[in-house]
């Protein structure tokens, strides 16, 4: 698969609803009257700036409908509680589960909104009881708020990150046990999860996710497939995007279309042993 260069200026991404979620997703809307494979992910699954998302590629080489399930910047609770999604991987021939930073969700130490998880909507009790010195009205971000943190004290912070990687590893548990026994969990980021720096830096997504917490859900899924994208091809995906002028440093932190297409891939090759 290739893409050309779209030229300048926005995308339409159809967003449309499937059944009764709340959510919005990329559209066309799917017919799920068929056999089909559901994708479920955050920003990258979403397609965001890209034209054609590695679903569609994924859809089109195994000749099966591809459910984009994707959303911008979620995390494990927005699909967790969506009833909607959960039924629709449950009858999906196979789904591909995008794994997630652990920033973006609810915690001992503070809660995310439940459908726009990278909203920060309050501290608990224990992290202001931690953080005594922080107003903790002055965020809106998980980002910003867990960047806060750790220029604060990285003491303190070490045990915030902590709570963070145990809490993903017992949603994604979770999540995994409500989804279909033939589920691929994807792996796709600019760092390997074996880049231990990389992953307890705060840096690109999956954020805090390494290659442990990783092993530990292993045995609940049917494949995991790991997509690394290179400077050279995140650099060479930047031009071929479609984004208006105020989306150019947006842009500039996602993995583009190059690493789409190794992701399409990476998945088909993955795909077509199990289903």
């Amino acid at each position: 698969m290739a893409y050309q260069n779209p030229g300048d200026g926005a995308l339409n991404y159809l967003p449309c609803r499937y059944r009764h979620s709340k959510l919005l997703f990329r559209g066309p809307k799917k017919q799920l009257d068929q056999d089909y494979i559901a994708f479920v992910g955050g920003t990258e699954t979403y397609g965001k700036f890209v034209e054609a998302p590695f679903s569609e590629a994924v859809g089109a080489a195994m000749n099966i409908t591809p459910v984009n399930l994707g959303c911008v910047n979620a995390g494990t609770d927005v699909f967790l509680t969506d009833e909607a999604v959960m039924e629709i991987c449950a009858e999906a021939k196979v789904t591909v589960l995008q794994i997630s930073g652990a920033q973006n969700m609810s915690n001992r130490f503070y809660v995310v909104h439940p459908r726009r998880n990278d909203r920060f909507l309050r501290a608990s009790t224990l992290l202001k009881t931690i953080y005594r010195e922080i107003d903790f009205t002055d965020f809106n971000f998980t980002r910003h708020l867990v960047t806060t943190l750790e220029t604060v004290s990285e003491e303190k912070f070490a045990m915030v990150r902590q709570e963070l990687k145990d809490a993903w590893v017992a949603r994604m548990k979770t999540m995994i046990q409500k989804m279909p026994n033939d589920l691929v969990l994807l792996w796709v980021s600019d760092h390997s999860p074996d880049d231990i720096q990389a992953c307890n830096t705060i840096g690109s997504d999956p954020l805090f996710v390494d290659r442990y917490m990783i092993e530990q859900i292993r045995p609940l899924v049917k494949a995991v497939v790991e997509v690394v994208g290179t400077p050279e091809e995140i650099e060479q995906g930047y031009d071929l995007m479609s984004f208006s002028d105020l989306d150019a440093m947006s842009a500039k932190e996602m993995l583009g279309p190059v690493v789409q297409v190794k992701v399409a891939n990476a998945l088909q090759a993955a795909l077509e042993k199990i289903t």
